[in-house]
């Protein structure tokens, strides 16, 4: 068995949401990563999905809160099930049929950068949101925060802005 068939296939851990620029992201992947490639791909993909948990949607604390949050994870549970969903039919349509789907509850930070060790992925990649300094700066980004404690290559892609 010669070198290349005994070396193992890297891993690509592409981080997926609900956001438009996710799938942008991710058939942009498609497109320049496996299409192109035919058979001889030269990543494993795993689509990875972290899923809030409820008390990070809900809050912390509060009459009533007990009782919905099973309702909350349920409908959380749903929406992950969709956003996978879309990413596998967008896979499939781009004849991508071996890809991994899996989803991880916690904040996606640490979402991505244990499942980069995990997976002991090459390459981690991100849709970027296009978030202003300001926005960014309250909410943290995902992508900085991957880049600067992942183990691995972190790709951002970015949806071209329209020109007008």
């Amino acid at each position: 068995m010669g070198e290349k068939q005994a070396a193992q296939q890297q891993v690509m851990l592409f981080a997926i949401d609900e956001g438009e620029h996710s799938f942008y992201a991710l058939e942009w992947v498609l497109d320049h990563f496996f299409v192109t490639s035919g058979l001889n791909q030269p990543f494993k993909l795993i689509v990875v999905y972290a899923k809030p948990t409820p008390s990070s949607v809900v809050g912390l604390g509060g009459p009533g809160t007990v009782d919905i949050m099973g309702v909350v994870d349920s409908d959380l549970k749903k929406n992950a099930q969709k956003v996978l969903e879309k990413g596998k039919q967008l896979c499939s349509t781009k004849g991508v049929d071996n890809a991994s789907f899996e989803t991880v509850e916690g904040d996606p930070r640490n979402v991505l950068v244990e499942g980069v060790e995990k997976h002991r992925a090459s390459l981690l990649v991100l849709g970027s949101h296009g978030y202003g300094a300001l926005k960014r700066a309250v909410l943290g980004s995902v992508s900085d925060y991957c880049a600067h404690h992942a183990h691995c290559s972190v790709m951002i892609v970015k949806k071209p802005k329209i020109k007008h």
